[in-house]
């Protein structure tokens, strides 16, 4: 009876070794990625959008670990979570940086250690990263400001009263918004820009104080460009609450079918301009790099107008309609 007891236990012990063996041959050749991803904030639903685009995408792939650390509007945390992705020896940063000039540094630290970060969204004080992924942000202020341009009269007749709501002045996407734009309307002498530069920070309740002030003091204004559609629509119920909204266009950024798009369809904004999220496509060439492909250093997301001879359209395809 002892022998036996013996025999079981010494087997089990025998195929408890051999289970782990197994184990540990199967996991050195299933090669598993971590990749960190920075986000700026996720307190616009833009944001929630590209977090959402991103996680699907990355879902796609079970070779991958992703870690996602949200920068709470802050930059330090943004920076302390980049650290922590450095410490960690991911195998890849993403980050869609608040600000340029304070993220820099600790993107250019982790590229001296080895680690590939693909910039996605707002861009860098400098070309030290593997991959910028975003749309062409003059592009699409340029875009508006000639829609704005036709809206108001035509090239060479256009007039009227603007006033432009800015995203995060220290943000790149906000100063390329800003620059396309007046390089559009740059050329109409009938065109007056009615404020200074103010500082919305892609908040419908920052839009709103600023729009308020602006219909306080202004008595015709004839078109809103802000740099996001929260808050052109932020803007739109500050005309709203003062029974002026009908006599102002409105023209935002992003196109989000259940938001910017939605309230296109409904009358309150004028037109948006789409500006895809670069989550799905960040996580797409991370898996390429990571694969040992050839990434492109740019890769520029498309846009379109979205207005009202084509909102319904879209939330259609969306089943929003």
């Amino acid at each position: 009876m002892k022998i036996k007891i013996v025999l079981i236990l010494i087997g089990l012990s025998f195929f408890s070794m051999f289970g782990r063996e197994e184990n540990i041959s199967f996991a050195s050749d299933a090669k598993k990625y971590v990749v960190g991803f920075s986000q700026a904030t996720i307190t616009e639903p833009w944001r929630l959008l590209f977090n959402k685009e991103l996680r699907i995408e990355a879902d796609k792939y079970p070779e991958i670990e992703l870690l996602v650390r949200d920068g709470l509007d802050d930059a330090q945390k943004q920076i302390a979570d980049v650290e922590e992705f450095i410490s960690r020896k991911v195998d890849v940063i993403l980050i869609s940086p608040k600000v340029a000039q304070d993220l820099t540094p600790v993107v250019n630290k982790a590229m001296d250690r080895g680690i590939p970060v693909i910039v996605l969204d707002r861009d860098l004080s400098n070309k030290k990263y593997t991959q910028f992924i975003g749309g062409d942000n003059k592009l699409i202020g340029r875009t508006a400001g000639e829609y704005a341009v036709k809206r108001l009269g035509g090239k060479g007749k256009a007039k009227g009263n603007i006033v432009e709501i800015w995203g995060g002045m220290a943000a790149t996407p906000a100063q390329d918004r800003h620059s396309g734009f007046a390089e559009s309307i740059s050329q109409e002498k009938g065109i007056k820009n009615l404020i200074q530069p103010k500082d919305g920070d892609w908040k419908q309740d920052l839009a709103y104080d600023i729009m308020a002030e602006a219909l306080d003091k202004f008595d015709k204004i004839d078109l809103v460009y802000a740099h996001n559609d929260p808050m052109a629509y932020g803007a739109f119920l500050a005309a709203k609450d003062m029974g002026r909204e009908k006599e102002i266009m409105f023209l935002g950024i992003d196109a989000i079918p259940a938001e910017g798009i939605k309230w296109v369809h409904q009358g309150n904004l004028t037109a948006t301009f789409l500006y895809m999220t670069p989550g799905a496509e960040g996580i797409r060439q991370a898996m390429k790099l990571l694969r040992g492909e050839k990434i492109a250093p740019n890769v520029v997301l498309p846009t379109m107008i979205i207005d009202s001879t084509n909102a319904a359209e879209i939330l259609k395809k969306n089943g929003l309609l």
